[in-house]
């Protein structure tokens, strides 16, 4: 008997419908498990701040004059610098252009972003390449024997 007959029992749906439902779910469940991937890369998860204002990022006897140290300040990465004058630098280690991790240049005394050759001087300003805005400075002391660095303002 049909449902649509008066006096049928139950609920029958004819094999078209079913197949033009199943049709239509399975093409739902594709474009959702295509564009769900691209949704997330579009909108990240938001970054977990470090709760930590001032972190130990080395010893004194750690860094020779001319040299650098990358070290972890919460979630991200910084770089200490010793000059050549015997200073203590220290800024973010991520460049302002995509985010990659710069490094210290002994040669040139400047800090170098690998990725697209951005250039910073030990102020943390902009020298060339493209990076858009000069690097983070982070506030150094020494407490004893260790180099603490704090995140200013």
């Amino acid at each position: 008997m049909r449902a649509d007959r008066p006096g049928a029992r139950g609920f029958f749906i004819t094999r078209r419908s079913f197949c033009q439902s199943a049709l239509n779910g399975s093409l739902l469940a594709i474009l959702a498990a295509a564009f769900y991937p691209i949704l997330r890369y579009l909108k990240p998860p938001p970054g977990v701040e470090a709760a930590q204002s001032s972190v130990v990022a080395a010893k004194i006897g750690d860094l020779k004059p001319n040299s650098a140290k990358i070290f972890r300040f919460g979630n991200r990465p910084g770089l200490l610098v010793h000059t050549l004058e015997g200073e203590l630098k220290a800024y973010s280690a991520v460049c302002t252009h995509l985010n990659c991790t710069v490094q210290y240049d002994d040669a040139s005394r400047s800090i170098w972003c690998a990725c697209h050759n951005g250039r910073f001087d030990l102020k943390g300003q902009v020298i060339s390449g493209p990076p858009p805005r000069p690097l983070e400075n982070y506030e150094v002391n020494v407490r004893g024997e260790d180099v603490v660095v704090t995140k200013t303002g």
